[in-house]
């Protein structure tokens, strides 16, 4: 896709031209439809980014430029960019036929970097013409798949929409999943995963049919516009406001996960260098690797469950501890990333994600088959009484709302899919995945998990020792894994808020600093007073997921039946009846 030679523009050259030419050539400016090449080569805008006012050429054709005089060389320290022609590419010289897609794209990109730097080369200000790095590409979302590449328009097939929504929904409710069945009995459990997958793929599929009817006007829009159009801008301003909430509880969740993961990482290297492990737990436990880290179990379990040796309070207990210092030390190595203003580099580690999913499957498949089967129906006073249905069941489908949520970014993704007739089928395979790989791991880990059930922690790594081998690869890998999410995180968080109020999404460094500093104090006092991911993720769940779940999907759907004149009166009430069952999932996390 390199330019091919042509005829060298007559256009007038500032004096001394050779002085600043480093290479590139000199052409005509970029007609409309290179313009629109330009545009695609990053992909569609993600949801929280709005496009780049610098990432595309002017559209108009160029007209002629009469020979002007030269005139002297200015001052060093004077702009002078505006005195020669930028170097652009033409659309119409791409070599599709000698090239593949990818290369073509990545000598646009190329030519876009020559493009910037050499208007760079001529401004005063260094800030000046900087390449945007604003829009996170989709490509973020979608994973490499060998064999699923794109047929050079730039969308993908079925295969790589599917994986795309199992890849991002998954995240750290799989670590949770088995506490929250262990609160809602096995029955109960299956019943509430099922039941809010299928709740949330008919909301989430409702979405998109909004999206199809009414926002083609806006096609790189998401929910926030569409409530905008259809509901008013008071629908719009609170779908951000919860879209925010969501990744402010994504960061806090990730915060305390990787305060755990750099605790008990570090505690074992401690450990084994200064032979503190008792090797008299590990000879005579009959499941050396498995702990109870429940303060309310009886003393019987504490004795034949944990047998924790209780450890002198020394000096390194003190320093190191997982509530009150780790959270704090971890600032210095999660601050300065979260800084960056561009996050182009994290990007690069997106398959990480879908790793650590596979290595936590691999983790639970075998631990429980090295565990067996641990269930009993009938005696409630054997240890493995396993019940069907617990009243603390609303901590689960509060959990899930979250566990399940893509809803404020299902258009970005499924408007890249090459058959969008395959919309409805692809989602529901996706969501189908989804739900099942939750149910596996939470009712595979319940099932087999050799202790009272009652052990079972929020966190399913803190029910093994810290010398356990497949338990420290674990908590080393999703701690690596965690630290390139995190400002990934963090940063669409800061997008979309600096947009929302400022219209801009890197207002200036002491803005960007300020927030973030914010943000930092929220997710360290989470860590040290409320560490609990399981708390964390229902309460956020059930929060936001009253609102981008069960309320809004519902509205939309309704507005735009009455816009095409198909309303009636029992399916309004069947829809509203949805809403009705978010808030009292919300208020039942108050009594669980």
């Amino acid at each position: 896709m390199y330019d091919r030679a042509g005829p060298k523009s007559h256009g007038w050259k500032p004096h001394n031209y050779s002085d600043y030419d480093s290479g590139s050539e000199s052409h005509p400016l970029m007609s409309s439809d290179a313009s629109q090449t330009s545009r695609r080569s990053f992909g569609t805008t993600t949801f929280m980014f709005p496009d780049s006012e610098t990432s595309d050429f002017e559209s108009n054709p160029a007209k002629p430029v009469m020979t002007l005089v030269p005139s002297p060389r200015p001052r060093p320290l004077e702009l002078y960019n505006a005195s020669r022609r930028p170097f652009v590419y033409h659309a119409n010289n791409l070599r599709k036929n000698d090239s593949s897609w990818e290369d073509q794209m990545s000598a646009i990109t190329y030519n876009r970097f020559q493009y910037y730097s050499k208007l760079r080369t001529y401004a005063l200000d260094d800030s000046a013409l900087v390449i945007p790095n604003h829009v996170l590409p989709f490509t973020y979302f979608v994973p490499y798949i060998s064999g699923s590449e794109s047929k050079g328009d730039g969308k993908q097939g079925s295969l790589v929409t599917i994986f795309a929504v199992w890849n991002t929904i998954m995240g750290s409710s799989l670590l949770t999943m088995p506490w929250g069945v262990q609160n809602s009995g096995l029955l109960m459990g299956i019943v509430t995963i099922v039941m809010m997958g299928g709740l949330c793929l008919s909301t989430t599929h409702k979405i998109l049919q909004v999206q199809m009817r009414h926002g083609k006007a806006n096609s790189d829009g998401e929910v926030a516009e569409l409530a905008t159009l259809l509901l008013g801008r008071w629908a719009g301003y609170i779908a951000k406001l919860f879209s925010l909430l969501v990744l402010l509880g994504a960061v806090i969740v990730y915060w305390v996960l990787m305060s755990n993961f750099l605790y008990h990482s570090v505690d074992y290297i401690y450990e084994t260098v200064t032979l503190t492990t008792s090797s008299e737990v590990n000879s005579s436990m009959t499941t050396p690797s498995v702990l109870c880290p429940r303060d309310e179990t009886d003393g019987d379990i504490i004795l034949n469950a944990t047998l924790q040796l209780e450890r002198p309070k020394s000096i390194y207990n003190k320093v190191w501890d997982l509530t009150t210092t780790v959270p704090i030390f971890l600032i210095l190595i999660i601050g300065p990333l979260i800084n960056f203003r561009s996050v182009t580099f994290f990007t690069k580690f997106n398959s990480l994600g879908t790793l650590s999913v596979m290595y936590t499957l691999l983790f639970v498949i075998i631990k429980s088959a090295t565990f067996g089967i641990n269930v009993d129906f009938i005696n409630v006073t054997n240890i493995h009484f396993t019940p069907l249905f617990q009243a603390t069941f609303p901590a689960l489908s509060g959990m899930a709302a979250l566990s399940f949520f893509i809803h404020n970014i299902i258009i970005t993704i499924m408007r890249n899919n090459r058959n969008q007739e395959n919309n409805t089928r692809d989602l529901s395979i996706a969501y189908l995945l989804v739900t099942l790989t939750y149910a596996f791991i939470g009712i595979l880990f319940y099932v087999c998990f050799p202790l009272d059930k009652i052990c079972i922690s929020d966190n399913l790594l803190d029910n093994f020792q810290n010398w356990d081998p497949m338990t420290v690869i674990a908590r080393v890998f999703l701690f690596f894994q965690l630290i390139t999410v995190y400002p990934l995180i963090a940063f669409m968080l800061r997008s979309q808020f600096f947009m929302a109020v400022t219209g801009d999404v890197y207002p200036g460094l002491p803005h960007v600093l300020g927030f973030n500093t914010f943000v930092v104090i929220v997710c360290v006092l989470f860590a040290i007073f409320i560490p609990s991911i399981g708390t964390i993720i229902r309460y956020t769940g059930a929060l936001c997921g009253l609102l981008y779940i069960f309320t809004l999907p519902i509205l939309l759907h309704l507005a735009s039946q009455r816009a095409c004149g198909k309303t009636s009166l029992i399916s309004t009430i069947l829809h509203l009846s949805i809403p009705v069952i978010g808030a009292i999932n919300l208020l039942a996390q108050f009594f669980v």
